[in-house]
């Protein structure tokens, strides 16, 4: 049987992998705080039909050898964690993170996870949630009378009440970040959860140790660049076209050969 076939087989499906890839990208270019994917690949095995340094006469040896590739597969998709565009909304719980860091959110089994999308709201209770209503962790509540909330570039959380003139601070946002964020579990819902290849976390308050800072009324847009991926795609889709016609000579090789006895 000829090797093509079964080695165009596996450019195929790293090639849908990789349309697969993009389609998840161009599909989220306006969540926020999405972070792109990219596919990486690597070879698979080699079959050596002549060793590298073989002897080829007393005392001679061969420069190099006959290795035939037998393939290709998906080695990792790997998230880009670039900053995306910020894009101002005036509302005052809309935040955004200038520089590294995530905000943690409590999910309701009681782990912590992890976010770039700074789009929080109020409950009913008056805690700092996410469109799920996760909370935000360390959690904060604004009081029922408060009339504004200003929340300062290192994380402070403070309100203006109705009969003060004074703002008065309600807690204060903790940031979090990794030695290694592309080695974080993506699970839907903008959330992150770590991994024992995404490090430990270190959490501190915003502007230190590293963290980057909070911008209010700001969201951080996904960092998809969609004339980057549709080039991506055309590139992806010529490859796959290129690997079909591999398999069409292999089969017309194979035709013509079964017809040799004829």
């Amino acid at each position: 049987m000829i090797r093509s076939l079964f080695i165009a087989a596996t450019g195929l499906e790293a090639q849908k992998v990789n349309i697969d890839v993009i389609a998840n990208n161009l599909a989220n270019v306006n969540t926020v705080g999405y972070k792109k994917s990219r596919a990486d690949f690597q070879e698979i095995l080699y079959q050596d039909l002549r060793p590298v340094g073989a002897a080829s006469a007393e005392g001679a040896r061969v420069p190099s050898g006959i290795q035939v590739g037998l393939g290709v597969r998906p080695a990792a998709v790997q998230k880009v964690f670039d900053q995306g565009d910020f894009i101002s909304t005036g509302n005052s719980l809309d935040l955004a993170i200038e520089g590294d860091g995530f905000f943690q959110i409590l999910k309701p089994d009681g782990e912590i996870a992890y976010t770039r999308s700074g789009a929080f709201k109020l409950d009913s209770e008056g805690r700092i949630v996410n469109s799920d209503g996760y909370a935000l962790e360390p959690p904060i509540t604004i009081p029922e009378n408060a009339v504004s909330i200003t929340i300062s570039s290192d994380g402070k959380v403070m309100v203006f009440q109705a009969d003060d003139s004074e703002p008065v601070e309600v807690g204060q946002i903790e940031l979090a970040r990794f030695i290694n964020p592309a080695g974080l579990k993506a699970i839907g819902k903008n959330l992150f959860v770590p991994t024992a290849s995404s490090g430990e976390v270190t959490t501190a308050i915003p502007g230190s140790e590293g963290l980057g800072t909070i911008a209010q009324g700001f969201v951080e847009m996904s960092n998809v660049n969609i004339v980057e991926e549709m080039v991506n795609m055309i590139l992806s889709q010529r490859a796959y076209e290129i690997v079909g016609k591999v398999i069409q000579a292999s089969d017309d090789m194979l035709q013509m050969a079964n017809s040799l006895r004829r």
